[in-house]
């Protein structure tokens, strides 16, 4: 099933326009982004439980305790005895490279959720989560599939980031914010800096 499905996704990618060299490369990134949209759930659990009446309190306890628990997981898996190390449930997990001897994106995804939902109101949370989930991800892939091709200048720290993918996380962004807070007068000032925040955030990732 797996061959059949990434036919389809190079022909599907092919159809918008990723140049033949990209396809592979695409291809594997929308594979490890795919997982990353689990991410959604953290937003979506949250105000399922506000709405049932479970206290914001209560929230971002069990936020912590989940996070606390992933830190202390990853870090039998980097740094546990060698029978731990090499557990096979680890080679299951899509890692990059550089994450196989460090912590892992997950550990960060998680303190930074939960920082958000016990440090601000669920509004600015959700927000926030989503930014990170779909801009990150936006950015990713059109980088991956098309930086480069229309605009040559490299952007970023190391000169690893594109216009292409800044702009399409810009936009999503932007986007997300306007429909979330669709209902608050003028709107999209707010939705325009926070995107920016965002885009520049992930551009130049200060930590």
């Amino acid at each position: 099933l797996f061959p059949i499905a990434r036919d389809n996704v190079n022909h599907l990618l092919t159809e918008c326009g990723v140049a033949a060299r990209r396809l592979a490369r695409t291809t594997r990134e929308i594979e490890r982004k795919s997982l990353h949209l689990c991410g959604l759930l953290v937003p979506l659990l949250h105000q399922l439980l506000l709405e049932f009446g479970v206290a914001q309190g209560w929230c971002a306890a069990l936020c912590w305790q989940i996070t606390v628990t992933g830190w202390i997981t990853d870090g039998l898996r980097v740094w546990g005895p060698p029978r731990v190390r090499d557990a096979a449930i680890w080679r299951a997990m899509p890692l990059r490279e550089h994450e196989k001897a460090q912590l892992s994106g997950c550990c960060y995804f998680s303190l930074g959720c939960t920082i958000a939902i016990t440090f601000f109101p669920p509004a600015i949370s959700t927000a926030s989560i989503l930014f990170l989930v779909l801009g990150d991800m936006s950015a990713a892939l059109i980088g991956v599939a098309f930086g480069g091709e229309s605009v040559t200048i490299k952007l970023g720290r190391e000169g690893k980031k594109s216009v292409e993918g800044s702009a399409a996380m810009f936009v999503v962004c932007f986007v997300v914010s306007c429909s979330l807070f669709a209902r608050v007068s003028l709107c999209e000032y707010a939705a325009f800096f926070g995107a920016l925040a965002a885009t520049l955030t992930e551009l130049y990732e200060p930590f």
